[in-house]
């Protein structure tokens, strides 16, 4: 088991068909004892119910990450209970939805996507990294996106976000490595996520999208759980302050 006894925290983990489960139930087959936290209370106690049935602990809080108070009761909670944090999975996000030009992009709008999904990352890394400093050693993994690479029509708010994300991983990254905390970055292609679903279910959008994914498929969120486990064990020990980016080929365009 890669991940034995560790502890993690993954954010985002109530959809049944999202990333942070995918990502929290990896963990726990590797034998990581898993706190799964969202703003939907009722969906990561059924995520911490699927992970306590492969054997291992966990602790459903309902966390809202663009919220300080919120992120540092997570933190708190999650030491007091399980005795440390060896891992960080920063994967709540939230998209503009209809997507819309710049100029019709309310300051409401802009904020809660920033607040989120570049906000979260911050308040995540910000009240975890001291107990990873204490221990001199820990694994932080920022979802990004391929929206952080290159650009989108109709979505400004997520694509300043997400390159956000990935230069906040650098800086932390930099900063941490001293301390042997690594932080790294996914970048998500198009995945068969909650937040896609309807995006999906278009016939033209699907035929322009198989032309623009080399290896011809959408990807699942089995896919980047895949990527994470390896950014959280002992065997990606000198990679930091990257992204990686699991999209099909979608960048090499």
């Amino acid at each position: 088991m890669k991940l034995k006894d560790k502890v993690a925290i993954v954010t985002g983990a109530a959809s049944s068909i999202g990333m942070g489960r995918a990502i929290a139930l990896a963990f726990a087959k590797e034998g990581a004892n898993v706190v799964v936290c969202d703003v939907k209370y009722d969906g990561v106690k059924e995520r911490a119910r699927e992970i306590e049935q492969l054997g291992r602990k966990s602790l459903a809080v309902r966390t809202d990450v663009s919220k300080a108070s919120d992120v540092s009761q997570l933190i708190e909670t999650t030491v007091k209970t399980l005795g440390k944090i060896d891992i960080v999975v920063n994967n709540a996000g939230i998209r503009e939805e209809p997507a819309k030009p710049l100029q019709d992009i309310t300051e409401e709008e802009w904020d809660a996507i920033q607040s989120v999904n570049l906000k979260g990352v911050f308040l995540c890394m910000k009240y975890a990294v001291p107990h990873m400093i204490k221990q001199k050693k820990g694994k932080i993994i920022n979802i990004a996106s391929i929206f952080g690479q290159v650009s989108f029509p109709n979505y400004a708010s997520y694509c300043a976000a997400k390159g956000g994300v990935i230069n906040l991983t650098r800086v932390a990254a930099l900063e941490l490595a001293p301390h042997k905390i690594n932080v790294n970055a996914i970048g998500p292609g198009v995945i068969e996520t909650e937040l896609v679903k309807t995006t999906l279910e278009d016939p033209e959008v699907m035929k322009l999208l198989m032309a623009l994914i080399p290896f011809g498929r959408i990807g699942k969120p089995e896919d980047i759980a895949a990527v994470a486990v390896f950014l959280a064990s002992d065997e990606s020990e000198y990679i930091n302050g990257q992204t990686i980016f699991a999209d099909g080929g979608f960048l090499v365009h």
